[in-house]
């Protein structure tokens, strides 16, 4: 968590997908959510959660999923053996139908087929540091709000690792996350493991001298093949959503958001790894 322990929505919110291959988006939300309020409807084109589609003249809403967890095939016909393509973890696809266990889809590059219903999720994930809270969504729905303790330095976005010595640094990342490893054996609980630092971080790093050409490359690959990226280097490592929070909306952690091991379990059954995670 935050080196062991432990998006900003002005006009936006990005419904993120790490989708971050290449996609990662917008909803049109003129301010944050309270606990009861929807996220607005989606204008842009990369992964909002809802999209407006023109079929036969009429505009209709068309859900925005993601593959989950690992790799699909993707099927010219429900239940048969007929694979078009496999889309990777993370790849945005807009649901159109589902039955029998298979939703039929059609992705950004135009193709159209079925995957497993099981493939895809819905759920995201944002966190507000400003307001000490996780919110969980399905699409454009809110599910759940929950208290969350933050990092020690709770106001600005993490550079490098903190330490005794500079508690400073101990801060929680701001931006478009995924969750790229669930741990149900955490000293805190559980926690979902989140993809930092990534490469713009990785990049910043070398910059400013604070990692090596082999360690910015090691951080690169690992985001291409969405694996953990290393967490020992300067740049601070083990950024998680974990348990035993207070539930009081304290500032205590090395850089993880802590919440309640109640809420923690609501949320473990719903969140899989490559699930979006905004933190503002």
């Amino acid at each position: 968590m935050g080196n062991r322990r432990a998006m900003r929505t002005t006009g936006w919110v990005l419904f993120l997908g790490g989708l971050m291959s290449g996609l990662c988006a917008a909803v049109a939300q003129p301010s944050a959510p309270t606990d009861t309020t929807r996220v607005g409807a989606p204008t842009t084109a990369e992964a909002a959660p809802e999209r407006l589609d023109r079929r036969g003249g009429v505009f209709r809403t068309t859900p925005l999923f993601y593959v989950a967890e690992e790799a699909a095939t993707l099927h010219n016909h429900s239940g048969l053996n007929a694979p078009v393509t496999q889309l990777p973890m993370r790849t945005p696809v807009r649901r159109l139908a589902c039955e029998a266990d298979w939703c039929r889809v059609h992705t950004e590059g135009g193709t159209t087929g079925y995957v497993a219903d099981t493939a895809l999720s819905n759920v995201w994930v944002r966190v507000s540091k400003a307001k000490r809270r996780v919110y969980v969504y399905r699409g454009t729905e809110l599910a759940h709000a929950f208290e969350a303790d933050m990092a020690y330095n709770s106001f600005a976005d993490k550079k490098r690792n903190g330490a005794e010595d500079r508690p400073d640094h101990w801060r929680t990342p701001e931006g478009a996350f995924y969750v790229v490893h669930k741990n149900p054996q955490s000293e805190f609980h559980r926690a979902l493991v989140l993809n930092y630092p990534k490469v713009e971080d990785a990049r910043r790093g070398l910059d400013a001298g604070l990692i090596s050409r082999a360690q910015y490359e090691a951080i690169q690959q690992a985001q291409e093949e969405h694996r953990m990226p290393p967490m020992g280097t300067d740049l601070g490592g083990w950024i998680e959503i974990h348990g035993d929070g207070t539930g009081d909306a304290t500032a205590w952690t090395q850089g993880c958001v802590a919440i309640r091991n109640t809420a923690m379990d609501v949320i473990w059954e719903q969140v899989r790894v490559g699930t979006p995670v905004l933190i503002e």
